[in-house]
């Protein structure tokens, strides 16, 4: 067998290598003092009751209150015409409540009903994460990038009983609501009124901010994120309001180190469970501030402008940003309040990694896991970084590579990333796949949940990644791993991405220049419609 190679070009030309910068890295962990540390410190009780807005989200507005967090706003949006909004934790708590009223008055929702979320980097947007976790109901996040087949799906699989969207979406979601028996309420934010539909922004001016949280169990469900479906239909997965509320605190605490002083922000798409990790619950655990820019699409000079312009501390971006950020980059630019910088999502090509520390003086800290997970592992502050690893497992997991009998592998073995969930079940980990007891049941193998992926473990206990388990490529009796080839593309100026996938060529593989890539909604690239493609061919 030999090897597919599809690759995404860009005319972009070649990049200066110099350095800019250096003086103002910084890599002193503030909550803790190494890795050892971590991992022997870090404990967390969990509750019968836990609430994030209750207990978190309030206490916070509390301390603020009585002088005991930085003045800091709690949350900070801007748009590229200029308008900006700052909320501290007493205001959020205030709008989020007023919010709380809206479903539970004018839609008639209940504790444990489906709400479908579909809306751009609008404050909007984290109120409602707000208002559902004061209200019980179960948050369901989606991508503005859902199509018509997407968005029916997603209504009739969740059974939702409320959809939340703006103009955009609106007349998608009119053409099937008809199919949607759940559906009975629908909430626009818009600046014009929609027949059929409850003005999201006119119903918040008339509510009261008068709302008593409701009471919620550890394990109650609380939010349920449609992954991306690379192969089969979507599943919908579910997060509870301790494996998301309580286990997204060791990101925040951890690997992206956060303190109430700090300024976060994280680029990913709202329908993404990245949002959820980096965008909410990580950087509010902490008491810090979730920055956000809203762009009606990515554009690499208005993000490097912004991390000029606005004291942001920490930053997070997916790993082809960091590449076109890198490619934009001029001298002129200025970070002088960034002082952290992290990326998940997909393994980063250390080229990217070496060219960003040489023009802003920063290292970027890798960090892996799912959207059936917390952080799974990842370089923290303090660690020797090895470029290429997602670095060491996260303190509230057992991270191991396991055989396909569910047995522990030695180091520089290859074989799939396991979380021992036996004889203890780990915070951070999802509660199940909805309705689907057997393709539940079938990522765990006898003590361990299968992530899925494939990687080996080195003799320092880094662990780095290989593939998806469907993704490995044979090719005369040898195992290749797509990011290794990916990853030596990627060091030509002219590659924006590349997919490498396994072509049934018996005397030699081929090279075909596309001028994209297929993906998910979510931004993963499809390799198994690409394989699917090649082997079509025999």
């Amino acid at each position: 067998m030999n090897i597919l190679l599809r690759i995404q070009c860009s005319r972009i030309p070649k990049v200066s290598m110099r350095s800019f910068h250096k003086d103002y890295g910084v890599s002193t962990p503030q909550n803790f003092s190494d890795y050892e540390s971590i991992k022997r410190d870090c404990k967390i009780e969990v509750p019968e009751y836990f609430n994030f807005a209750k207990d978190v989200m309030d206490h916070w507005a509390k301390m603020e209150k009585i002088g005991k967090r930085p003045i800091n706003p709690a949350f900070w949006w801007v748009n590229d015409n200029g308008e900006e909004v700052r909320w501290n934790f007493q205001e959020l708590g205030s709008l989020s409540k007023k919010l709380a009223n809206v479903l539970t008055e004018s839609c008639g929702l209940k504790k444990g009903d489906r709400v479908i979320v579909i809306l751009p980097a609008i404050p909007e947007w984290w109120l409602i994460n707000v208002a559902c976790l004061r209200t019980g109901t179960v948050l369901i996040p989606g991508t503005i990038q859902l199509t018509e087949n997407d968005l029916l799906y997603r209504l009739q699989t969740s059974t939702a009983k409320c959809i939340i969207t703006n103009d955009t979406l609106a007349i998608t979601v009119d053409a099937i609501a008809h199919k949607c028996k759940n559906l009975k309420s629908k909430l626009i934010v818009s600046e014009k009124p929609k027949e059929g539909w409850g003005n999201l922004r006119e119903l918040m001016k008339h509510a009261s901010d008068d709302h008593s949280c409701v009471k919620t169990r550890h394990n109650d469900t609380m939010t349920i994120y449609f992954t991306s479906g690379t192969t089969g239909s979507p599943k919908m997965t579910e997060h509870t309001h301790s494996s998301y509320g309580l286990g997204l605190s060791i990101n925040g605490r951890y690997w992206l180190d956060l303190t109430p002083s700090d300024i976060m922000w994280n680029t990913s798409d709202t329908g993404w469970a990245k949002s959820a990790w980096s965008s909410v619950f990580s950087p509010w655990s902490l008491g810090a501030c979730v920055f956000a820019h809203y762009m009606p699409r990515f554009e690499p000079t208005s993000i490097l402008k912004t991390l000029s312009r606005f004291p942001i501390t920490v930053f997070c971006t997916a790993p082809t940003a960091y590449r076109m950020l890198v490619l934009n980059y001029k001298s002129s630019y200025k970070f002088k309040s960034l002082k952290h910088c992290v990326t998940a999502g997909e393994p980063i090509n250390p080229e990217v990694s070496e060219q960003w520390k040489k023009k802003t003086g920063l290292d970027i800290y890798e960090g892996y896991g799912q959207t059936e997970t917390v952080l799974v592992c990842g370089t923290f502050k303090g660690m020797k970084i090895k470029n290429g690893s997602m670095g060491k497992p996260s303190p509230v997991f057992d991270v191991k590579i396991i055989d396909e009998n569910g047995d522990i592998l030695p180091p520089k073995q290859e074989g799939t990333i396991g979380i021992r969930v036996l004889p203890n079940r780990p915070l951070g980990l999802f509660a199940g796949y909805v309705d689907e007891p057997v393709r539940t049941s079938s990522v765990f193998r006898g003590d361990f949940y299968m992530t899925g992926d494939r990687g080996y473990m080195d003799e320092d206990g880094y662990i780095w990644f290989i593939g998806r388990s469907d993704d490995i490529i044979l090719s005369s009796g040898y195992r290749i791993g797509p990011f290794e080839v990916e990853s030596a593309l990627a060091e030509h100026p002219a590659v924006l991405e590349s997919a490498v996938v396994s072509s049934p060529d018996q005397i030699r593989g081929e090279v075909e220049f596309v001028h994209e890539l297929p993906k998910t909604i979510s931004g993963k690239i499809k390799r198994n419609e690409l394989r699917k493609k090649e082997w079509g061919k025999v």
